[in-house]
């Protein structure tokens, strides 16, 4: 087990403090991540700003006054910073609120770049590429039609997020 986990693990056990919600060992070493990313001056607290940016990082892009609000909630009293602890709680929280369907539709519009309502082999043949994988295109159209239930062509936003949620 890494520090992170050990530390995260006894937040969990300790009544003393804020409980972390359940959240993945990956997620919570994201957190910690981006908590030490945004740490600048390593004094092991983050300021407005940084926790802005470092939500931001983790995909929640807050108003001014929902980060002022997760500073009074979690952060040392005075409400100018946060430690790693309650910038775990904070982030468990809102990672565990999340939906994972509309996360499913935010993936398929980034998927779907060009608003056509669908993923292609196209589509997908530029996410191998970003991610450096060299996948023939007979390989990728038989993803399509694995799962291409209305016989169009490509994936539709219902089709992609029956795929991700019934664990296909």
């Amino acid at each position: 087990m890494n520090g992170y986990s050990h530390f995260a693990s006894s937040q969990r056990a300790s009544s003393s403090r804020q409980a972390v919600p359940k959240v993945s060992d990956e997620r919570l070493e994201e957190i910690k991540e981006a908590f030490d990313l945004f740490d600048t001056n390593k004094d092991g607290f983050i300021d407005y700003f940084e926790l802005k940016v470092a939500m931001r990082a983790l995909g929640f892009d807050q108003k001014k006054s929902e980060v002022v609000s997760v500073l009074e909630r979690y952060g040392k009293p005075d409400g100018d910073q946060i430690g790693l602890e309650g910038f775990t709680v904070a982030m468990s929280e809102k990672i565990s609120a999340r939906d994972p369907v509309d996360e499913y539709r935010k993936a398929f519009k980034l998927i779907d770049e060009n608003n056509s309502g669908r993923i292609t082999v196209a589509h997908l043949r530029r996410i191998a590429r970003e991610l450096g994988e060299d996948i023939k295109d007979d390989e990728l159209q038989a993803m399509i039609e694995e799962f291409d239930v209305d016989n169009n062509g490509g994936i539709s936003e219902q089709e992609f997020i029956k795929i991700m949620t019934s664990g296909h």
